[in-house]
């Protein structure tokens, strides 16, 4: 019988590695950076930065630009992801259905979850349109202010909720049973009630009262809408993924700009072309909708 430690894996983090991820991660916001400006942003001795940059450079995940000697990801970064996409039985069940709603809808259809409180986009793709919202595949973005990750931070404080009281675990048993749970401050609710709220347009929620408001809205109604929250003109509307535990482990959207997708078609139309493919995705997991 194989022993397994009861120590923390953070007991067992080689720091050298931890470091080399970091230098990847920043390239999630950055397309090219000198040595310089690496060691400086990742607080590390410049001897260092350039050893660790040599390292990734031999093994593929990172590469230097030959004329203006920056350093970029490398190709090997795109062989990780695409065996990342081949690896995961959501992202394949999903594709279909996210191909589907995009040619249905004419708009640019996302999948993403939720890791470190920020939406990752994990696949998209793009309708036949001249303006079109473009794949976010890869990026990570935040969560209060979009429709995904609205959704998926309500899926969160539902599942938190569901976790302190067994008997919410199908469901509140009435409306205002949900809104006396969200305002009790379980879990993750409390949680977000103290976060500090970046503003990106008029219209992003930075009262985290009003946003915990919203999520508790989200999970009531099944879908949530971005209206120009993140990025002016445009607009989106998501809804949940579950797994056979009824967890939201993912949510499915679309994007587009604000004069094809407007508040009543977000509403009407969009949201249900988007409730009814999540949840046809969601039956493919097992969910018991």
């Amino acid at each position: 019988m194989v022993k397994t430690s009861s120590k923390p894996k953070a007991e067992y983090a080689i720091q050298t590695v931890a470091n080399a991820l970091r230098m990847l991660e920043v390239f999630h916001t950055e397309s090219e950076m000198g040595v310089s400006d690496l060691a400086r942003r990742l607080k590390l001795h410049k001897n260092n930065a350039f050893r660790l940059l040599a390292t990734l450079e031999l093994a593929g995940y990172i590469q230097q630009h030959p004329e203006t000697e920056l350093y970029r990801l490398g190709p090997r970064c795109i062989e990780l992801g695409q065996a990342y996409l081949r690896s995961h039985d959501l992202i394949e069940q999903a594709r279909p259905i996210l191909e589907e709603l995009s040619s249905s809808e004419g708009e640019t259809a996302h999948l993403a979850s939720l890791i470190d409180g920020e939406v990752i986009h994990l696949d998209g793709v793009l309708p036949d349109q001249l303006i079109l919202t473009g794949s976010r595949v890869g990026l990570r973005l935040p969560s209060h202010c979009t429709a995904l990750g609205k959704v998926l931070l309500a899926g969160s404080v539902a599942t938190s909720m569901a976790s302190m009281n067994p008997s919410m675990k199908n469901g509140p048993a009435s409306p205002g049973a949900a809104s006396d749970s969200w305002h009790g401050g379980a879990g993750s609710a409390a949680e977000i009630k103290d976060r500090a709220l970046v503003s990106f347009t008029e219209t992003t929620i930075v009262d985290p009262m009003k946003l915990v408001d919203e999520l508790r809205n989200v999970e009531m109604r099944g879908y949530a809408v971005d209206l120009e929250e993140y990025v002016p003109g445009l607009c989106c509307v998501a809804a949940p993924v579950r797994d056979a535990t009824s967890a939201v482990i993912a949510a499915v959207s679309i994007s587009g700009p604000s004069f094809r997708l407007s508040e009543a078609s977000l509403h009407g139309e969009a949201a249900a072309a988007v409730v009814a493919a999540a949840s046809r995705l969601s039956r493919e997991l097992g969910a018991p909708v």
